[in-house]
């Protein structure tokens, strides 16, 4: 990641601190390089199990048009989170899986961070870009359907899917354009 990228992202990321001058220098000198931040202000997170979130991160990032938003790897926990817009009356209901908003907190590494047990597979650029939820809810299906059909349905459950307050038609799985 270019330096004033590099810079940028830490900006927008360490925005979400309690005290953003006290994250930028714990991903920069600090002992474990990692800060919690909170969800709800910018964004909001969605996590879900490792297997499901990686194959999912790889089918948005094959999308034709579409900059995959930050995705956050936990090989501790085994999960994957990805930054959605923040939408606090938006319910995501799956197997498994959490929904970060206001009031939620989660442990963030610098933006540069690329290894270790806690990892960006799909790093924050400082625009602000995030995952757009009816593409991510369009790759968690076609995710969770080749699980199904690699591994079984027993294993993995229904896709996550959301719930918002919104008519149904605004909820539906967007069509991909395929170039």
């Amino acid at each position: 990641m270019a330096l004033a990228q590099w810079t940028s992202a830490m900006e927008w990321l360490a925005a979400a601190a309690r005290e953003p001058r006290q994250c930028k220098d714990d991903w920069q000198r600090g002992t474990t390089g990692i800060h919690l931040l909170a969800a709800g202000r910018f964004w909001d997170v969605l996590i879900v199990p490792a297997c499901l979130g990686l194959r999912t991160a790889d089918i948005m990032a094959g999308l034709p048009r579409l900059e995959p938003g930050p995705a956050l790897l936990d090989n501790r926990r085994q999960h994957v989170g990805f930054f959605l817009p923040p939408a606090p009356t938006t319910m995501w209901a799956g197997h498994d899986i959490r929904y970060l908003t206001t009031g939620g907190w989660i442990a963030t590494p610098a933006p540069h961070c690329r290894c270790g047990e806690l990892r960006w597979i799909c790093p924050p650029d400082g625009s602000g870009a995030l995952n757009p939820p009816a593409v991510l809810e369009f790759a968690l299906q076609e995710a969770m359907a080749e699980l199904a059909r690699d591994h079984g349905t027993a294993h993995h459950l229904d896709a996550p899917h959301r719930h918002t307050d919104q008519p149904a038609a605004t909820t539906r799985t967007p069509q991909i354009p395929h170039t």
